[in-house]
């Protein structure tokens, strides 16, 4: 295919940028350096690719599932993947709300307003000098799958040109996920996606430890672990790693824990 080609065609312009980007993870990176096939790292190169297409800083890509938990994240460098991490720690971001409304989530200026949005969130988007952010709901038909954030250091929207570019990549990312398990073996994960699917079920797993072990719901169970991850300044899938190996117990004066009842 001619260069004109891909110029015509927004879907081939985006396989040929996504093709010219390196494999596996950030230069010097050792543990993703073997990362160079499976579904994983194609989306790992789209995040790259729409960095350059879009005039961003970063882009960071999470598969959920239909109850909003992450089971798969993908991103440009280390700054997109935090962005990333932090919204599922806080339980708030732009990734959450077009997941849950289906529709694309744009911010061009991140103010004050945004702070009562996201308040827990925000904060870590100024520290890493994000001054806008647009995220794209990955679906087809009736089924969410994800979403891709688009993250950027200057205030502004995204152009006619570069909003019909990023929904192009919203639908190559779809179809990256949906290729890669078409040719899974049957009952098996993607490839690449294993371990991040893995790590999902640990999660369940500490959630379901920590509210037996603290007696209390699920759902302060999962703000417990989040809370914890905050705190410690770690990734939830190693907090809720650390949880399933009894390596770590929460206890019930941990940070965001309620206060005990008063007696009377």
């Amino acid at each position: 295919m001619h260069a004109s080609d891909h110029h015509d065609d927004p879907v081939a312009r985006v396989r040929a940028l996504m093709a010219a980007q390196p494999s596996g993870a950030e230069p010097g990176d050792e543990a993703g350096a073997e990362a160079g096939d499976g579904v994983v790292a194609e989306l790992r190169r789209l995040c790259r690719a729409a960095v350059g297409a879009l005039s961003a800083s970063g882009a960071g890509l999470s598969v959920m599932a239909e109850d909003g938990v992450r089971g798969v994240t993908a991103a440009s460098d280390a700054a997109a993947e935090r962005l990333e991490e932090l919204q599922f720690v806080f339980g708030e971001g732009p990734c959450i709300d077009a997941f849950e409304a289906r529709r694309p989530v744009l911010v061009p200026d991140i103010m004050d307003s945004v702070v009562h949005r996201w308040p827990a969130y925000t904060p870590g988007m100024h520290e890493l000098g994000v001054r806008a952010v647009f995220a794209f709901p990955l679906q087809v038909g009736a089924a969410r799958l994800g979403v891709l954030d688009v993250f950027r250091i200057r205030h502004g929207p995204l152009t006619a040109d570069e909003l019909g570019q990023a929904l192009t990549f919203a639908d190559v990312a779809v179809s990256v996920l949906l290729d890669g398990q078409a040719v899974a073996r049957p009952g098996a994960a993607a490839a690449g996606v294993a371990e991040a699917v893995e790590g999902r079920a640990e999660l369940f797993q500490a959630q379901g430890m920590v509210t037996v072990q603290l007696r209390v719901p699920l759902a302060e169970a999962l703000a417990r672990i989040r809370a914890h991850a905050f705190a410690e300044n770690r990734p939830l899938r190693d907090v809720a790693r650390d949880i399933v190996g009894r390596r770590l117990r929460l206890d019930r004066d941990e940070p965001g824990a309620p206060p005990p009842p008063e007696v009377t």
